[in-house]
């Protein structure tokens, strides 16, 4: 029996172009007006979130004299304001993943739709899941290894700017790249695919895994290993989930 039964045809829901629109239109609005909220309660504590976003690199520098500094007049404004907008993001994350299966359920079957809400969960854990192995592993120990190249030819004097978007991209990188078992679910349930072809192609989904590290940080061998090391496992994670739900006929 299956989990999830069928029932009609997903074409039954089929939604015409202005519905979609709409749809869209009130899903995105929900979600900025979730973000704006987030960013104002994360304004307030702006500054020690930027000190608690900057703790693993000042460790990594040390007494080596270099630090964070502000190269033009309205840099720490700015700082100040995307600080904001990354803890905004982080806070309305689950408001704005339940809004992305929302608009994703109207094509899902009738069977299926109860679990839009565990899937917005689910997908907001395994993205603040990302952002901290990106806080409390690469930063940690990818940081002392970035800095130490040429760091006896050179002080390491980072701008506030610069180096908030660096942890930015990290962080949001982290928590896309950490979405792949939700990915596999949705792909498995429409039949795209199966859990032998996720096996079968495990070796080139590691060479995938490796190449898509070196994309997202600097590809030496400390932080490409520890980059691939939970993505391998979110693979292998996937193979099982696709094993569960998959409805592709081989």
């Amino acid at each position: 029996m299956s989990l999830f039964p069928k029932g009609p045809s997903v074409d039954d829901f089929r939604m015409p172009l202005l519905e979609h629109i709409r749809e869209l239109r009130t899903r995105l609005l929900v979600s900025i007006a979730a973000l704006v909220i987030g960013m104002g309660l994360t304004l307030i504590v702006a500054e020690p979130l930027f000190n608690f976003l900057a703790e693993p690199l000042q460790t990594a520098l040390g007494d080596s004299g270099g630090g964070l500094a502000r190269l033009h007049l309205f840099e720490g404004i700015v700082t100040w304001l995307r600080v904001a907008m990354l803890g905004g993001l982080v806070l309305a994350s689950p408001v704005v993943l339940y809004q992305v299966w929302l608009f994703v359920a109207p094509g899902l079957y009738d069977g299926e739709r109860r679990i839009v809400l565990p899937l917005a969960f689910t997908s907001t854990v395994l993205f603040l899941a990302g952002g901290w192995f990106g806080y409390a592993v690469i930063f940690k120990y990818g940081f002392p290894y970035f800095l130490s190249v040429f760091s006896d030819q050179s002080q390491a004097t980072l701008s506030i700017g610069s180096y908030l978007s660096t942890v930015t991209r990290l962080l949001l990188s982290f928590g896309i790249c950490f979405q792949l078992p939700v990915v596999v679910f949705f792909l498995s349930r429409m039949g795209l695919v199966h859990w032998r072809d996720l096996f079968r192609g495990f070796c080139y989904a590691i060479l995938a895994i490796f190449v898509l590290s070196a994309f997202i940080i600097p590809p030496d061998p400390l932080t490409q290993v520890l980059m691939a090391a939970p993505l391998t496992v979110l693979y292998i994670v996937s193979i099982g989930v696709a094993a569960v739900f998959s409805t592709k006929e081989l």
